[in-house]
């Protein structure tokens, strides 16, 4: 059996409540390949589940250590130090998640704006709009008189 169907047979177990199955299948997985974000991800949530909070949030800094601006780490993060009773943590890590999400917007924002990447892709650089030409004006020396202002006249 695959890592990745060892996986997907972990994250069935896990959608059927059986939390102890699906944490051996994820070790398993890790077991071969350490750096299986999801597993990791998965195993944390489990032994969570499981009400192992140390445990789970042992797991979820090796999944920090992974990716470690991913929003679900922290949020997953953030969950298991609430459980277990760290408040001031479980804070810190709810921030983290803020940060990620928003930096995740920003990033998807900037790739959907006009004009994103079009730096790498040559067939768009001749798509670009040309530059506004700036039209020079120049200003007279004197101006006229004004006729339309009255002239105070001093009594």
């Amino acid at each position: 059996m695959t890592a990745q169907e060892q996986f997907d047979d972990g994250m069935f177990d896990f959608s059927q409540g059986e939390f102890a199955r699906a944490a051996a299948k994820m070790k398993t997985v890790l077991a071969t390949n350490p750096d299986h974000f999801d597993a990791q991800l998965a195993l944390g949530m489990a032994l969570y589940r499981l009400g192992d909070f140390a445990g789970a949030i042992a797991e979820g800094h090796k999944a920090e250590k992974l990716r470690p601006k991913e929003q679900l780490v922290h949020t997953n993060l953030s969950l298991f130090y609430m459980k277990s009773g760290d408040k001031v943590t479980a804070e810190h890590h709810g921030l983290q998640a803020r940060i990620a999400g928003w930096r995740a917007e920003n990033q998807a924002a900037q790739a959907n704006s006009p004009g994103a990447n079009t730096e790498s892709d040559p067939e768009l650089q001749l798509a670009k709009p040309p530059l506004p030409t700036v039209k020079v004006i120049r200003l007279p020396d004197k101006f006229p008189e004004q006729p339309w202002k009255k002239k105070h006249v001093g009594s």
